[in-house]
């Protein structure tokens, strides 16, 4: 016989919080996080039956507009300065020092044949790639190793991260500048094509000569 002293249970304790406090819980996320987050981090932070994609869009608007916006990242979210407004933000960035234009090349190439071995990169630059210009991208998190290509020797190939895409605030490498862009921001140019005469990085690495947007 069924006990009707029974309590019942309130149905709001299982239910998900309104869309308005979903949203709240992504800006404190988002507002708080040092690194973009993905939709299954925020997800598995919040209460059961939440719905972390819907909260970041209806942040994401109410951000637009604003000074600071939700950016997407790759496949993850971050509050970010609106790019209008980063000039305010230059006296608190301090500049070390300038990438090599042999690390310029290797990253750009990188950018827009990925995943590409180191081969494939010597083969479009027309010169050597020496070790240190990788392990500077490398070290700087801009790019990543990548599946190993299915031919003689299994190469490993080189993609580029995620910090890459936030650096340079793009959702993905859809977002990169063309080719005639980079060239005439002098991040390209002819000589980084294939033919050029030169035979290895060391010119290179003493040559300054390069836009501001691969600046360390």
């Amino acid at each position: 016989m069924a006990d009707d002293t029974a309590p019942e249970r309130d149905p709001m304790l299982f239910s998900a919080p309104p869309m308005a406090e979903q949203e709240r819980m992504v800006e404190a996320m988002l507002f708080a996080s040092a690194e973009p987050l993905s939709i299954a981090e925020m997800a598995g932070r919040m209460p059961h039956g939440s719905d972390a994609a819907e909260a970041v869009q209806h942040l994401r608007r109410r951000y637009a507009g604003r000074g600071v916006q939700v950016v997407r990242v790759g496949d993850r979210w971050a509050i970010r300065t609106a790019p209008d407004l980063g000039f305010l933000m230059q006296k608190d960035v301090t500049e070390e020092r300038k990438l090599s234009r042999a690390a310029v090349e290797t990253l750009a190439i990188i950018a827009y044949h990925q995943p590409v071995t180191r081969a494939e990169i010597e083969e479009i630059r027309g010169v050597s790639v020496s070790r240190g210009t990788v392990d500077q991208l490398l070290e700087l998190e801009w790019i990543r190793f990548g599946r190993r290509k299915m031919t003689p020797g299994r190469p490993v190939t080189y993609v580029v991260t995620e910090g890459f895409l936030d650096h340079f605030g793009l959702e993905s490498t859809r977002d990169l500048p063309g080719l005639r862009e980079l060239r005439a921001a002098g991040l390209l140019d002819a000589r980084s094509m294939p033919g050029r005469a030169d035979t290895s990085d060391d010119d290179d690495a003493e040559d300054d000569d390069q836009g501001d947007m691969f600046e360390e």
